[in-house]
This record gives structure tokens, sequence and C-alpha cells, in this order.
């Protein structure tokens, strides 16, 4: 006789997944590939999920970290991440077709701190040493004119030029209460810091940390689907633990699930990081099925419609 499965609600998060920038992002090598050919070349994974650079690699994407890695005679897309001034620059200098597929969210944040460093002001910017995207920010400006905080202690011990003549950036994907903090630590040292005009932290990581704050009451634990090298998604997985959910994990895909660590739940959360494919949140809820009798609920926090174009170069005929 076959046992009963348990019984286990599994609460979606919305908004989930894929953001605006990272689906205009993966588009633009898409159309790269059916204009030009294969092979295109891409300066650093388009975007932090293993699921969709395998996926662009069969249809012919040929990912490297560095410019000097690309042939002179085949096109080369910049990561949604950005990059610093100098790799267009060098892109030009060697007369290679190249597309820029920055997140205009990002692209924002170089534009803030272009306009900042014109009015004589030193940079801080809020991120995580090494991240792509903070390379590609500060690699905007010259060099030691961008100082890095990661941590509010980290505040207390920078030294700018003139503490008078500051302002702050912050990397797109922070966590939006680990970021308040270092903002007031900023404030409370520098009160004259000039800030942006909106905040940097983009929609997608404020709306998918919100829809994790408000699912996390409800359950014992929450799965966030995602890359280790995602930072969206690691600081999903920060934002649940600090919302009182204590078994917050991240799984890249759904055989990663340590099922013996959710035995007893009774109530499981899902979510998915800005850079992973719906497919892959349903592949989890297909895992949940076959060893529960699951109900599916939805805790919906805001609704996304945003939509960014991809580049002229790609819309026009070759």
């Amino acid at each position: 006789m076959e046992h009963a499965k348990p019984p286990l609600t599994l609460y979606l998060a919305a908004p989930r997944g894929f953001c605006a920038g990272v689906d205009r992002a993966i588009k633009i090598v898409e159309m790269a590939i059916q204009k030009w050919g294969a092979p295109v070349f891409v300066r650093h994974e388009i975007v932090h999920n293993k699921y969709v650079v395998d996926s662009l690699r069969e249809k012919g994407a040929v990912f490297v970290e560095e410019l000097d890695e690309c042939p002179d005679d085949r096109p080369v897309i910049f990561s949604a991440h950005g990059v610093p001034k100098a790799v267009p620059a060098e892109a030009r200098r060697r007369e290679m077709v190249f597309v820029d597929a920055t997140c205009p969210l990002v692209s924002k944040v170089h534009v803030e701190a272009e306009r900042h460093h014109a009015a004589g002001l030193q940079m801080v910017m809020i991120g995580h040493e090494g991240h792509p995207e903070v390379l590609g920010t500060m690699g905007q400006l010259p060099a030691g004119e961008v100082i890095l905080v990661e941590t509010v202690e980290d505040v207390a011990a920078i030294a700018p030029r003139d503490p008078a003549r500051l302002a702050f950036i912050t990397q797109t994907t922070l966590s939006v209460d680990d970021t308040a903090a270092i903002v007031a630590a900023l404030q409370a040292r520098f009160p004259g810091i000039v800030g942006p005009a909106k905040e940097d932290i983009c929609y997608a990581t404020t709306n998918r940390q919100a829809a994790v704050k408000a699912v996390a009451p409800k359950i014992d634990a929450l799965l966030v689907i995602g890359a280790p090298n995602s930072s969206n998604s690691k600081r999903l997985v920060e934002v649940g633990r600090a919302a009182g959910c204590a078994y917050s994990q991240l799984v890249m895909r759904a055989d990663q699930i340590d099922w013996r660590a959710i035995q007893g739940a009774r109530a499981v959360g899902v979510t998915a990081g800005a850079s992973a494919p719906e497919v892959l949140v349903n592949e989890v809820i297909d895992a949940f099925r076959a060893r529960f009798e699951v109900v599916l609920d939805y805790v919906e926090t805001a609704q996304e419609n945003v939509e960014f174009k991809v580049p002229r170069v790609l819309r026009e005929p070759a």
C-alpha cells in the first residue's frame, strides 16, 4: 500500500525571478547570435545564473573574462553588470563590433558618479569588493576617486580627500536594510555628503526583498533559487533570515534541495533571484510535489511591468 504524502503549503513569493535588466541582457545575446551568427563573445557571464549561461552557450555564445580573450573579428557583448570605461575604449581601439548589455539602472549609477566627479566631489560607493558591478562602476572614474565601503564599520575607517566634498552611490543589488544603515553612518560622519536623487538599489531588488519579508512569517523554511555568485540572490537569503525564517537557503536547482533539513516542515517559501528563470521555479515545485501533497499559495507584494529596449544596432537589419 502506498504511503500518503505529507501535506505541505508552498508559498510562492512575487515578484521573483527575471528583472527587466536581465531579460534585456539575455535578449541582446540571442539577437546578436541571430544577427551575426555564432560565435558571439560575452565578457563575463551575461547574468549570474548557470542555467541561463549554459543555454546561451548552446546557442553559440562564448563566455570569457577579459577582452583580450576575444578575437578582433567577432562581436563582443558586455554583461548586464557593467564594465569599466577602459573596456569599450579598448574595443574601439581594436575596431571591434561590441554591444553594451549593461542594465540601464546600473548605467544610471555610472552617470551619477560622473556627474558628481565633474562637480568636484569624491565618491563613496556602498558595495561588495570584487563584484563585477562594483568594478564597472568604480572604473567609470579615475583611480582613487571612488572609495568602497562594505559595512557600517568601514565608514569609520575611510579617509576622504576632503570630508566636506563627498557624494555616495550604491551597488544596485544590495540589502535595502543593510544599505540604509551604512547610509545613516555616512550621513552621521559626513553631514554634507550628497546622495542620489532616487535610491540606487533597483526596483527589482527592493521588490523581491519586500516579498520575502512578507512570506517569512508564514513559513518554516525558505528556498531562494539563484547562483552563489548572484549578489541579489544571496541578499534574499539574508533578508529571509533577518525576517525570522531561520532556515533560508540558496539552491541553484531542485537537485540541491536538502530534504532532510526541511523534514517536518508544514510551510515552505520559494523565491528566485533576478537572474533565475521561472523554469527553475517550476522544477522546484515539481520536486516538492513528488514528495508532498502540495497546496500552492501566493504572496504578492508588487506588480512589475518594466521593460527596457535593446540597443538600436540589434533592431536594425544586418
